[in-house]
């Protein structure tokens, strides 16, 4: 049996690239990936497609999405996003920003992420007061109850909205989480319109909290910036005063990530 390497609509992509060039755009997209999809794209045969999208899949770098067709990103590919946006020299100019916003409001700021599960805390500066709410990097926290995990669901297509929302229940962390789903998409619609996400003791009594989001080039989500404080010392509409400079923050940081900026001050 010939090759299928050898079809005529094979770009002649060499072999140890191939897995990887389907996993760029797959990232590159930004949603969950046909494999009809991949094939006009990249013109590579069907069944050399379908090979590697199995591999990928069986060793974690893609995952089904909800429709059981489509493939977006898996566990590994999403560790390896994680790890290269925590390298070094990212890592020390992100740090950078973090801490002159978080030194201007006076409160704790965090970076994070979504993960399948709910958003990663992935960098913090954490406020000089001695009464503070600890939510250490690498702390994971759900979609439904937090700023950031509010901010990632309100950027979501509506068909992925309503899958993630339908997996499972939306679990009361306090009496004031909202449980409903008609409820909770009328925040979210909140959310979109006014740019930013609030936590109003939703995951956490004594917690108030907004998050802004980091855009790339392509106004797509990467992370969100969020603020959090004890309500003994700012209620919500007093954290929301300092939205300003959250959002500037926001700014610096999706310039740093678009490589637009080699090195933060």
């Amino acid at each position: 049996m010939p090759d299928d390497s050898s079809s005529s609509k094979d770009p002649q992509i060499p072999t140890n690239l191939r897995l990887l060039l389907i996993l760029e755009e797959v990232a590159r997209l930004g949603v969950a990936v046909k494999p009809a999809q991949l094939v006009d794209a990249m013109g590579l045969p069907k069944p050399t497609l379908h090979r590697l999208l199995q591999t990928a899949e069986a060793e974690g770098f893609l995952q089904r999405d909800l429709d059981g067709r489509s493939y977006g990103p898996g566990p590994r590919l999403r560790a390896l996003a994680v790890n290269t946006m925590s390298s070094e020299h990212l890592r020390t100019a992100r740090l950078a920003i973090l801490r002159r916003v978080a030194e201007e409001i006076g409160e704790t700021c965090n970076l994070a992420t979504a993960d399948r599960e709910g958003m990663t805390y992935l960098d913090r500066v954490e406020t000089k007061w001695p009464l503070r709410i600890q939510l250490p990097i690498g702390t994971q926290v759900p979609f439904h109850c937090t700023a950031s995990g509010k901010m990632y669901l309100s950027s979501l297509r509506p068909a992925t909205l309503k899958g993630v929302l339908s997996a499972r229940p939306l679990e009361a962390q306090t009496e004031k989480t909202i449980t409903s789903t008609e409820a909770l998409q009328a925040e979210l619609k909140a959310t979109r319109a006014r740019g930013y996400s609030t936590d109003d003791e939703e995951f956490m009594i004594g917690m108030a909290a907004i998050a802004v989001p980091v855009l790339d080039p392509q106004d797509r989500l990467l992370a969100t910036l969020s603020v959090h404080a004890p309500t003994q010392r700012h209620s919500l509409s007093q954290i929301i005063d300092f939205l300003q400079p959250l959002q500037a923050a926001a700014e610096q940081l999706a310039t740093l990530y678009s490589g637009q900026l080699a090195d933060a001050p």
